[in-house]
């Protein structure tokens, strides 16, 4: 299906220069605030109080977040869980003040609001535990990286490989540039939406490289950059179909999803529009200034009937 066919290419490989340019511009920026400012962690990352309360009736979280907020805690995290009456409180570590103090002041607190609230459990989230969490989070980035290689390299060809893990990597940076420079809350979720942002985006980069292989065996006198071009401008239509609406989506998840899905909506939303911008202008430009050619992906074949012959070759 498409919206609309473009007849002519559009030369997008004669702009990959600059906007290659802006790209490591915005690249450095992110990796400057990660390192300047760094990520603020959640209390899984960090440490802190998990409480759990119910209520006989259906639980506003609005009122319960600003309520616990009064009593000074600058990051909270309130959310259901189970049914519309549990709540779920995360709170951030203090210091001086033990785990049983603060969530006995916040279940009074609770109580002066709603009497009918009643303490579930509550237990310590020790920082060690936020160490294992963040290595392990950085394990799993590791192996979907790796895997994404493989995977590429199998299916295509090394300088696709690594075009494409550049530009996937790309993008998971200026993600947590974002969070590092507007000291958004980097949790769990986040986290989980920033690997999801790497299988996504390399989908685009599988299609545009598919085609660019198909184009290779179909046009013999198109040179590379032409063959790239004429790739990119085919697959528009599905490209703006496909993230159209998954950002309509994910935008709606942002806007109507309230506190819980914000931070795991607004890495989504970054991600995929980096991720169109980065597979058209990072993953294509790096594989045409690593010298992809027609060679690298249709071999060349011996004649059966001469296969000793060194200046036989098939015509693919």
């Amino acid at each position: 299906m498409e919206l609309f066919k473009i007849k002519k290419d559009i030369p997008f490989m004669k702009h990959a220069l600059v906007f290659n340019a802006i790209s490591f511009i915005t690249f450095a920026l992110a990796v400057f605030f990660l390192f300047s400012r760094g990520l603020h962690l959640s209390v899984e990352f960090t440490g802190g109080t998990l409480m759990e309360v119910s209520y006989s009736q259906p639980a506003d979280l609005q009122k319960v977040r600003g309520t616990v907020s009064t009593l000074g805690f600058s990051e909270v995290q309130v959310q259901n869980f189970g049914s519309a009456r549990d709540v779920m409180i995360r709170l951030p570590a203090q210091k001086g003040v033990s785990s049983a103090q603060q969530s006995d002041k916040v279940l009074a607190a609770l109580k002066a609001d709603s009497p009918d609230v009643t303490l579930r459990r509550t237990e310590f989230v020790g920082p060690q535990v936020g160490d294992e969490l963040a290595e392990d989070g950085l394990k799993a980035l590791g192996f979907v990286v790796l895997g994404i290689m493989i995977y590429l390299a199998v299916r295509f060809e090394w300088k696709f490989a690594v075009s494409a893990i550049i530009a996937n990597l790309h993008d998971v940076i200026i993600i947590l540039g974002f969070f590092a420079f507007f000291q958004w809350e980097f949790s769990l979720a986040v986290l989980a939406a920033v690997l999801a942002v790497l299988g996504y985006s390399v989908n685009e980069s599988v299609v545009i490289f598919d085609r660019i292989r198909e184009n290779f065996r179909r046009y013999r006198k198109m040179n590379t950059v032409e063959i790239i071009d004429n790739a990119i401008t085919s697959t528009i239509s599905r490209t703006i179909i496909t993230h159209g609406s998954t950002q309509i989506m994910v935008l709606s998840m942002l806007l109507f999803g309230g506190e819980t899905l914000h931070y795991f909506a607004m890495a989504l939303t970054i991600g995929i529009l980096f991720g169109i911008y980065s597979s058209v202008f990072v993953a294509a430009a790096i594989a045409m200034w690593l010298g992809i050619q027609r060679e690298d992906l249709i071999k060349p074949l011996k004649k059966d009937n001469d296969p000793g012959d060194e200046n036989s070759g098939a015509v693919v």
